[in-house]
């Protein structure tokens, strides 16, 4: 399994979160992503306002027991925010609707008040805009695995890391084959996008050997340079499976990351 699944990732939250409504925040959250690692500065910012809009749904159907896949923001979190003995709010501890009220809200208003919403003559969002969404969007998301995880609470944490990760569109899975669908990288940088996409279960030796289209020779030198006093990019866990290290990680952020898409 590469990273962690989509779908298994909105079984998890659905419930209590609306189903339409979990796979909406899913679906954003992916394409935030996307749009981020491409460089794709104005619609990072604006897909953080839908997710915004989204997400504020989800707290206040999940505070009030009031289903609204149309409410706006405002609407919802006045209601989540509302300090009235005549409102009952469910989510406990509140502080934790309160917190993500706050930062929904910055998300929201930045993406309106710097023009964002339509194309604007005088202002194109930059990569530190871009940043400054991304990483609230992703607390947002975390907070939100955090609060409404109903599976194994064990691997609430991987799946959290997980997601800080990227997707990896040049992957390609049929059936239970693996495939990178790029002809331009070496058998070193093919193995880092293939572990990359494993995430912390990681890959054995042989599992690599039947996805990787390099000879076994390829192969065997690039996992012994990889792993190599000199590199650190990978580590060899218990069960002969090798995992990308945050050496490992971080080259695949800095160096590789527009080789995980399609040619």
């Amino acid at each position: 399994m590469g990273l962690v699944e989509k779908n298994y990732l909105i079984s998890q939250i659905s419930p209590p979160i609306d189903n339409l409504l979990a796979t909406q925040l899913v679906n954003e959250f992916i394409s935030i992503e996307h749009r981020y690692i491409q460089n794709d500065w104005e619609p990072t910012v604006l897909d953080g306002g839908q997710f915004a809009e989204i997400l504020a749904r989800i707290i206040y159907h999940l505070d009030t027991h009031n289903l609204n896949h149309r409410k706006g923001l405002d609407d919802c979190l006045e209601v989540v925010e509302k300090e009235d003995k005549s409102i009952t709010h469910c989510i406990n501890p509140r502080s934790d609707a309160l917190h993500i009220s706050k930062v929904l809200r910055t998300i929201y208003k930045f993406r309106s008040q710097r023009g964002a919403v339509h194309i604007s003559p005088t202002y194109s969002p930059t990569h530190m805009d871009a940043r400054m969404v991304v990483e609230n969007v992703r607390w947002c998301m975390n907070e939100t695995l955090r609060i409404f995880w109903t599976g194994d609470r064990e691997k609430v944490a991987s799946a959290i890391r997980e997601l800080l990760q990227f997707d990896v569109p040049a992957i390609g899975v049929f059936e239970d084959i693996i495939m990178v669908q790029r002809t331009d990288l070496t058998a070193e940088k093919e193995l880092l996008i293939l572990l990359h996409y494993a995430g912390e279960k990681g890959f054995t030796r042989t599992e690599l050997g039947k996805y990787s289209h390099f000879s076994p020779r390829s192969i065997t030198r690039s996992l012994q340079k990889l792993h190599s006093p000199k590199c650190r990019e990978i580590v060899l866990l218990p069960g002969e499976r090798y995992r990308l290290t945050d050496l490992g990680s971080k080259r695949v952020r800095t160096e590789l990351s527009s080789k995980l898409f399609l040619e």
